[in-house]
């Protein structure tokens, strides 16, 4: 385990720490005046990899080949000019910062982090975070790269990830479908409504542009069910009508060896290291589509809770019979911001058939497929 301490003076400004990947989620704007929950589990971080935060170039004052050296293919809005590497931790696991509330940024209901770090060191008043609560955004704590220095822990022993058996058999799946809270009042009516998860919409944001440079321009069928849910339509809204399909499957550790045929497979990405399932055999040939661990197993392995005659007070893992959870009011839709910010890093997105599919979504939006 790790803490993180101040560049300025060394003083500790976290709680012991183990890594674990970066969520699929972590830059996700949901909804209108959601009140999104943290994004990090407590005691743990995960690290950005790219540049992100301001300040931010528009496009247009990007040269490509830079563009291209840092792995972006396409156009985008902007770039980040931020220092690479910047550490997500939950709000609660932080120390010895204070808050400077005059930073706020452009934020609505909250603090956004628009201005940039808003959190200073107690002790030297080193800017070293950024804390972001506003509406519609997952609450966390950005650590600057170049402001904190990572330490290990006395007395913590290094431990090895999970197995891909062990994180099937100790890990729950993620509900499709999760109660989402607003800052509505008790005046207002409900504080919530039930939709489909924002953690759903992101990994499959990020899953469907995948899909698409696996297509090579031909269609793509996906297992019926939940899965054909959330990824059948915007396949079908994207690519081109035709004769030679591709057909993706599911795969992954406890599931029987996917069939020879299979020209893309949805595996799981291992939520500590990162790193996806790898196919053996004849699938290793197939494309490798990532999917959150928790969307993949509940994809995986659905597994119902049926009603059951009971005498007694009912255990906790039997179904009442209080109403179900309401479906939402409107079919899935992929997150767009996290299909984009996918899919432009994709070498495939610099051919001409999967360019003109990115460039025109602006009239594709029409479908209501993100």
């Amino acid at each position: 385990m790790f803490v993180f301490v101040c560049a300025g003076c060394g003083a500790e400004l976290t709680a012991p720490l183990s890594r674990v990947h970066l969520p699929a989620h972590a830059h996700q704007r949901y909804g209108n005046g959601a009140q999104l929950p943290v994004l990090m589990q407590s005691g743990t971080y995960a690290v950005e990899p790219e540049p992100w935060g301001p300040p931010w170039r528009k496009w247009e004052e990007v040269d490509p080949d830079e563009a291209a050296a840092r792995g972006v293919y396409a156009p985008l809005h902007a770039l980040s000019d931020g220092a690479p590497g910047a550490i997500v931790i939950a709000p609660g696991d932080v120390r010895g910062t204070l808050l400077i509330p005059e930073e706020r940024g452009g934020a609505c209901c909250g603090i956004d982090g628009a201005d940039g770090p808003n959190m200073a060191c107690e002790v030297c008043g080193l800017l070293v975070a950024t804390r972001i609560d506003d509406c519609s955004l997952w609450q966390a704590v950005w650590l600057a790269p170049n402001a904190v220095h990572r330490l290990p822990v006395e007395g913590t022993a290094t431990t090895e990830p999970l197995s891909w058996k062990e994180l099937t058999e100790q890990t729950e799946g993620m509900a499709p479908l999760e109660p989402i809270a607003t800052w509505a009042g008790p005046w207002s009516g409900s504080s919530h409504y039930w939709s489909w998860s924002p953690r759903w919409e992101a990994a499959a944001g990020r899953a469907l542009a995948h899909l698409l440079a696996a297509s090579e321009g031909h269609p793509v069928t996906v297992p019926n069910g939940l899965t054909e849910e959330v990824f059948q339509r915007a396949l079908d809204a994207l690519l081109p009508a035709g004769v030679q399909e591709r057909h993706a499957v599911l795969a992954g550790p406890g599931l029987p060896a996917p069939d020879p045929g299979a020209d893309i497979l949805l595996v799981p990405v291992h939520p500590q290291t990162g790193q996806t399932w790898p196919p053996a055999g004849p699938a290793t040939s197939a494309y490798p589509v990532p999917l959150e661990f928790g969307v993949w197993l509940w994809l995986a392995f659905p597994t119902p809770h049926l009603p059951a005659p009971m005498a007694g007070r009912v255990p906790e893992d039997v179904l009442r019979d209080e109403p179900l959870p309401p479906r939402p009011g409107h079919l899935f839709r992929a997150d767009r911001k996290t299909f984009l910010h996918t899919v432009v890093r994709l070498p495939e997105v610099r051919s001409s058939w999967i360019r003109e599919i990115v460039e025109d979504l602006s009239e594709r939006r029409r479908l209501d497929i993100f």
